[in-house]
């Protein structure tokens, strides 16, 4: 078996993966996502791996990759599929109301004029974001015609042709944070709760970390958001409703973990390498049978 890892950039998460790579002994090759190249008419060298762990920076770049490296039958972890489900906040509220998992009530339009209707629909205060994006970047809350007016002017004239979708999702009256669960597979190994005095708790955000109890509810809803995606690696925000329950906020395919790690002594590292050797022998990213690992009460 041979493996890649294609990343943009060394962070704490890749010096992690490589470790645990080195640790188990498997051949793998490092590959800077700004230096491959695909020639479309065939593989070439990327047929000397059995699958390739995408861990760009770079949404397009870790897309167009894994839709690339599918093509020829190459697993990815993620799948090209289970990518563009998560990468996309449209695609995946899509992917959870048909398999009807709990969520935020989100309005979708293409134009200022629809998005100031859905948004008395919806009422104020509410959430803007862009359809793709991460770290909670360009992610606005509008708390009354007026400032949707100037948000939306400002989208409308300056804005790339994404910015004239308006994706607005009702504000959750979270308790002061929200929930990051991780998934491998079949499993949910670890839970953080993301804190924060401001409404946006996103770490990368300045808020704080602490350990959440991966409950069995928890565990069933994480399990059944990633199966409504397509399954494998992926890390499920959860926002606390106090009326409805647990809600699934978002799906995020290529995820961080520097602070959950160190937190909670969970080997996520080392969990997704077994998940993508998997991949290796079954020649499928599909959680089919990822088995347990001692102290997961989810087996």
């Amino acid at each position: 078996m041979r493996l890649a890892v294609l990343y943009s950039r060394l962070r704490v998460e890749e010096k992690w993966i490589f470790a645990a790579l080195d640790k188990c002994g498997t051949q793998y090759d490092r590959l800077l996502d700004g230096e491959v190249q695909f020639d479309v008419d065939q593989p070439g060298a990327w047929n000397n791996y059995n699958a390739v762990l995408v861990r760009s920076l770079s949404t397009s770049r870790g897309l167009y990759a894994a839709q690339q490296l599918n093509a020829w039958g190459i697993p990815t972890v993620n799948s090209y599929a289970v990518s563009a489900a998560c990468a996309d906040k449209a695609a995946t509220s899509a992917a959870l109301a048909t398999a009807g998992v709990p969520a935020p009530r989100t309005r979708l339009c293409f134009s200022a004029e629809a998005a100031l209707q859905a948004g008395e629909e919806l009422g104020y205060p509410y959430v803007l974001k862009p359809v793709l994006g991460s770290w909670g970047r360009l992610v606005n809350r509008i708390n009354d015609r007026d400032a949707a007016e100037a948000v939306f002017e400002h989208r409308e004239t300056l804005g790339t042709h994404q910015h004239q979708i308006y994706y607005l999702q009702e504000l959750v009256r979270k308790p002061g944070r929200d929930i990051r669960a991780f998934v491998i597979g079949t499993e949910t190994p670890v839970a953080i709760y993301r804190t924060s005095t401001h409404w946006i708790t996103n770490t990368a955000r300045g808020g704080s970390a602490s350990v959440c109890p991966v409950t069995p509810q928890i565990h069933d809803l994480c399990q059944r958001a990633a199966a409504a995606v397509g399954g494998g690696v992926l890390a499920i925000d959860l926002l606390e409703d106090p009326e409805r329950g647990l809600l699934v906020n978002e799906i995020n395919h290529t995820m961080e973990f520097h602070s959950t790690v160190p937190l909670t002594g969970v080997d996520l590292p080392g969990m997704i390498v077994d998940f993508t050797l998997r991949a290796c022998r079954t020649g499928n990213a599909v959680p089919l049978a990822a088995g347990a690992r001692a102290g997961n009460p989810h087996k």
